[in-house]
């Protein structure tokens, strides 16, 4: 049989289904729009009620659930074979799956079994009427966009970065859940202990309003200006790379290609001149105000609103004006 369907990767984390998952859900939709085929979700993980649960509200066309002991903390033999397993079941023309930790190990291993291409970090999908999919990633370090196909092997096999994506709707039925059973041998890694790592930051990707900070933002007191105006705005900060680099703020909160992609509400972008490696991340904003005194700045050209300044001059006037308001 020829393949046809969309298969994607839902990955969870000790049950909770991770955000990019919907997000891939949504475009596997979006893309079945201009080749009709069905959504056929993936979901890999042990006891997993909870993440079905959260996902049966949503619209796509089936969910295949693999519960397995084996499948309780990812380890790649484990994920991989039982992976492999249901590829073979659906034979899907397309393979959508995040481009995170878990997926960018996965993905690799699982393109080289199925002897066909992979195409990482994609920011933008098309599917043509014959089923053709073009994917569109950052290239030559970020200074250009290629758009790569796979025409002579299939499944096509895409990874996309998390919050590039619109997240799926959720519709009027309940999708159909099919309990896969796939054997599966212990491998030659075990996990003993999981530790989490404690932090207080907050993750960006989740967040309405960003406030972005580069190089010209110049001094300390202009960076914990733009931080406070971020906690007024009920938002948080964000940087480029050139200030994690300096070790001025925390790896962790960098937008770009090197660094998360984000699609806040709003994103004040302060002293940040536009790299395209800083636009793969956050050019998506649904609204982007622009501070830079360079007038010819390449920020301005995905800005809805830009403004010629100083930031000197103007961050604390913006401080002072939003202290005001709250008031």
């Amino acid at each position: 049989m020829e393949p046809k369907d969309i298969l994607v990767f839902i990955e969870q984390r000790d049950g909770a289904v991770c955000k990019v998952a919907y997000e891939l859900l949504g475009e596997a939709r979006k893309l079945s729009l201009s080749y009709p085929c069905k959504v056929i979700g993936c979901l890999l993980g042990y006891q997993n009620k909870k993440a079905i649960q959260s996902l049966s509200e949503y619209d796509f066309d089936e969910l295949i659930s693999v519960d397995h002991p084996s499948l309780k903390h990812y380890l790649t033999l484990p994920y991989a074979n039982a992976f492999y397993e249901v590829v073979k079941h659906v034979n899907p023309n397309v393979i959508l799956m995040g481009a995170t930790s878990i997926g960018r190990d996965l993905a690799p291993r699982m393109s080289a079994r199925l002897k066909t291409g992979l195409t990482a970090d994609c920011t933008k999908l098309e599917l043509d009427e014959n089923g053709l999919l073009s994917s569109t990633r950052p290239a030559f370090g970020g200074n250009l966009f290629a758009t790569i196909i796979c025409p002579d092997h299939k499944p096509q096999m895409s990874t996309v970065r998390p919050g590039v994506m619109a997240k799926a709707n959720k519709a009027n039925k309940q999708v159909k859940v099919t309990d896969f059973k796939v054997d599966l041998e212990n491998g030659p890694v075990e996990v003993i202990e999981e530790v989490l790592e404690k932090t207080n930051a907050k993750n960006i990707e989740e967040e309405k309003v960003l406030v972005g900070c580069g190089r010209g933002v110049g001094s300390d007191a202009n960076l914990q200006c733009a931080k406070d105006i971020a906690v007024l705005l009920k938002g948080t900060h964000c940087c480029s790379r050139a200030l994690v680099d300096a070790k001025r703020v925390e790896q962790p909160r960098q937008v770009g290609q090197t660094g998360k992609t984000v699609k806040p509400d709003l994103y004040l972008a302060f002293g940040i001149s536009g790299a395209v490696q800083h636009l793969a991340g956050m050019e998506n904003s649904d609204y982007i105000i622009a501070i830079n005194r360079d007038k010819t700045a390449s920020i301005f050209n995905v800005a809805s609103l830009g403004i010629v300044g100083d930031v000197n001059e103007i961050l604390p006037k913006l401080k002072n004006k939003l202290i005001e308001e709250t008031k």
